[in-house]
């Protein structure tokens, strides 16, 4: 296949759509905390198991995902991903006990790496230079897509007939598209089949991947991640505490962010097109620190509203051009194991941030987390400048 041709058009779209899938689930086991621990009997530490124990098991999932990349055609590891998120569903749904939906539910998020490792290698294999950033904005849009409908859907299933019906209602279309994938021989050719593949395996290919350039693209993406992470988390938590939001409206305004990330997305792919990757990710951190840092001044609720969907925008903005500039800089036959090195990374930071903002909230007062956030948006900022690159 030949990167910008029409052929590289269904292959993209049928990846894409396998990232709305996978992502229908995202937010689905957050927002169900607090109806985990009124059906089960849990104490808040109990609960916290159903997103600590699969956010644990996907961080260990990510260096395998990039060796299957490596070795397994796309069709093989997308069909891989659907399956066992679908047949993860069903077990969840049938589950009467707290235990089994923890295996359920950390099963279910398996899928993610072995999809977005393999989908976005992949991707970077199917698109020339040229269209990377505006295809990563459209597959970043359709993933955001599928949680905000997620959470449009399980809000009626929990008005009406029950939770469960969430995970009946998305497996079954889950495993059909599994199937329809798996069909596709647009999808058949393995990383190692789009030239000469480097000697060596597992770790030993590590350090064809990890350069100076990659090196300080991990640091910034660091930085920045504990700064979005931080204030991601407890953001809810601020609403209610410190603004009087009651927890419905609180998690409504949260949910209203999920659709401002799709227009996010496509303005970070826009962005990287017209004036450049890194470019683009300088302006989307900068803005995440400039409406970070009003967002806690706002007195009046419209404003605090319309400022926090911004600041969405701007933080959904980064991951177009994140994934252009990784499919930029590392090696073309590698890009299963650098994009598996960039999700380590990325879930290291999500593993730890949200203790180390509690620390800083507990000894202080629940708006530290603003500057908490702009401190390490800014630090992953500045981080980025030294980045080589031009594209």
């Amino acid at each position: 296949m030949v990167a910008g041709s029409v052929t590289w058009m269904k292959p993209f779209w049928m990846v894409s759509v396998t990232h709305m899938f996978v992502e229908v689930y995202f937010l689905t086991q957050v927002a169900l905390i607090p109806v985990f621990i009124r059906e089960f009997g849990l104490s808040l530490i109990e609960s916290s198991l159903v997103a600590t124990v699969p956010s644990l098991l996907q961080l260990s999932a990510n260096l395998p995902s990039g060796f299957m990349a490596e070795r397994f055609n796309s069709r093989q590891l997308l069909f891989i991903s659907m399956v066992t998120e679908g047949l993860s569903a069903l077990l969840v749904s049938q589950t009467q006990n707290f235990w089994m939906l923890v295996l359920g539910v950390s099963a279910m998020r398996l899928c993610s790496p072995i999809y977005h490792i393999s989908g976005l290698s992949r991707i970077s294999q199917l698109v020339d230079r040229e269209r990377m950033s505006r295809s990563m904005g459209f597959h970043n849009a359709l993933g955001s897509f599928g949680s905000a409908i997620g959470l449009v859907v399980l809000s009626v299933f929990l008005s009406t007939i029950g939770w469960r019906w969430i995970y009946m209602f998305w497996a079954f279309p889950i495993l059909i598209w599994g199937f329809i994938v798996l069909r596709s021989s647009q999808l058949a050719t393995k990383a190692s089949e789009y030239g000469k593949a480097e000697k060596g395996i597992g770790l030993d290919r590590l350090p064809i991947v990890l350069s100076a350039s990659f090196l300080i693209l991990l640091a910034a993406i660091g930085f920045r991640g504990v700064g979005y992470t931080g204030s991601t988390t407890y953001m809810t938590t601020y609403l209610v505490e410190a603004r009087g939001f009651t927890e419905s409206a609180a998690s409504l305004i949260f949910g209203l962010g999920t659709f401002m990330g799709i227009a996010g997305s496509l303005n970070g792919g826009y962005l990287g097109e017209k004036i450049g990757t890194k470019k683009a990710l300088s302006l989307a951190i900068l803005g995440s620190v400039i409406s970070l840092s009003v967002l806690g001044l706002m007195a009046e609720v419209y404003l605090l509203m319309l400022v926090y969907l911004v600041y969405v925008f701007f933080s959904s903005s980064v991951w177009s051009p994140i994934n252009a500039i990784v499919a930029h800089i590392t090696p073309r036959t590698g890009r299963g194991l650098s994009f598996s090195v960039y999700f380590l990374t990325e879930g290291l930071v999500v593993s730890i941030t949200p203790t180390l903002a509690a620390a800083v909230i507990g000894s202080l007062e629940i708006w530290c987390i603003f500057p908490f956030s702009v401190i390490f948006l800014t630090i992953g900022l500045i981080v980025l400048q030294l980045l080589h690159y031009s594209g």
